[in-house]
C-alpha cells in the first residue's frame, strides 16, 4: 500500500536546512566547510515523495527543495562575506547549485521508486508477492516467541472476468483499486494487505485467532457489498481463512488451506446463487 507520510517528516526536513544553513554561516570564510550536508534533506525530502508517489514517474520536489537549499546556501555565502561578495556570483551559484541538486533530487527518487517498485503492485500501491512473503516470515517469527496466533486471508472476486468484459479493463483496474482500499480500511496497521496477482489478494492479520478472523471477513463481506452496490458492479468478494501460530507449518501449506477454504466458499456462493439464494439469507 501506498504510504502516508507526516507532516512532521517534512518538518525535518526543513530544520535540517536550517540548521545546515546556520553552520555554514558560522563556519563560511574559515578552513571548514559544511557544504556536502546539503545533500542530507534533499535525499530526505525525495526518499518521502518516492515512497508517496510510488507509480508517478516524476515530481516537482526535487526541483522545490533543490532550489530552495541552492538558495539558503548561496544566501548566507553572500551575506557572512558582503560586501566582498559579487551579484554576478551569487546568481551563478544559485543557478548552478539549483541544477545540480535537482538532478541529484531525482535521482535519489528514482532509486526510491524502483526499490518500492520491486515490493509494491503498481496498480493497488499493495504489498506484492515478495513483500507478502517476506513479513509472513516475520510474522511467524514473532508468533513463536509470543505463542500468539496469526490469520491469513484469500481474497477472490468472483464474476471479475464478466466485469472486465462488460464494462471494460478501465472498470476492472477500478474494482481492484477499490477492493484494495476496502481491505485496508477494515485491517491494522499491523496487518499486510498485499495483491498477489490478477483478482487475487491476501491479507496477513497479526495477533488474530479464527473467531476474529470470522469477524473481520463479516467486516469486510459488508463493505464490499455496499461498495460494489452502489457502483452497480455485479461482483463479490470469496474470503477463505487459516490460523496458525508459530512456524511448525509452512507458509506454503498455510496459504493452500487459505486457497482452499475461499474455494470452498466460492462453491456455496455459486450454488445458492443456482438457487436463487444468497449467503446473508441463506442462514437466517
Amino acid at each position: 500500500m501506498a504510504k502516508r507520510d507526516s507532516p512532521w517528516e517534512y518538518l525535518l526536513v526543513i530544520a535540517e536546512i536550517f540548521l545546515i544553513t546556520v553552520l555554514n554561516y558560522k563556519v563560511t570564510g574559515t578552513y571548514y566547510s559544511v557544504d556536502v550536508l546539503y545533500c542530507l534533506p534533499i535525499i530526505q525530502a525525495t526518499r518521502l515523495s518516492a515512497i508517496r508517489a510510488l507509480r508517478r514517474s516524476d515530481t516537482q520536489l526535487p526541483v522545490i527543495i533543490g532550489t530552495f537549499v541552492a538558495l539558503a546556501w548561496s544566501l548566507v555565502e553572500f551575506a557572512a562575506i558582503y560586501p566582498d561578495f559579487p551579484l554576478a556570483a551569487l546568481v551563478l551559484n544559485i543557478l548552478a547549485r539549483s541544477v545540480t541538486l535537482t538532478v541529484v533530487g531525482r535521482v535519489v527518487a528514482k532509486l526510491w521508486r524502483e526499490r518500492e517498485f520491486a515490493r509494491k503492485d503498481a496498480l493497488t500501491g499493495l504489498a506484492n508477492r515478495v513483500e507478502f512473503l517476506e513479513r509472513f516470515e516475520a510474522e511467524q517469527a514473532r508468533s513463536k516467541r509470543s505463542q500468539h496466533p496469526y490469520s491469513v486471508l484469500f481474497v477472490d472476486v468472483d464474476q471479475f472476468k464478466k466485469l472486465n468484459d462488460q464494462h471494460g479493463h478501465h472498470i476492472g483496474d477500478d474494482a481492484l483499486r477499490v477492493v484494495a482500499d476496502i481491505l485496508l480500511e477494515n485491517s491494522r496497521n499491523t496487518d499486510t494487505v498485499a495483491r498477489f496477482g490478477g483478482d487475487e489478494f491476501m491479507v496477513l492479520a497479526t495477533e488474530t485467532d479464527a473467531p476474529a478472523c470470522a469477524t473481520l471477513i463479516r467486516r469486510i463481506q459488508a463493505a464490499a457489498e455496499k461498495s460494489f452496490k452502489a457502483r452497480g458492479w455485479e461482483i463479490a468478494l470469496s474470503i477463505g481463512q487459516a490460523t496458525a501460530t508459530g512456524n511448525q507449518r509452512s507458509i506454503e501449506d498455510i496459504l493452500r488451506e487459505a486457497d482452499s477454504s475461499m474455494y470452498s466458499v466460492k462453491n456455496v456462493t455459486r450454488g445458492l446463487a443456482e438457487l436463487g439464494t444468497t449467503p446473508a439469507n441463506h442462514g437466517s
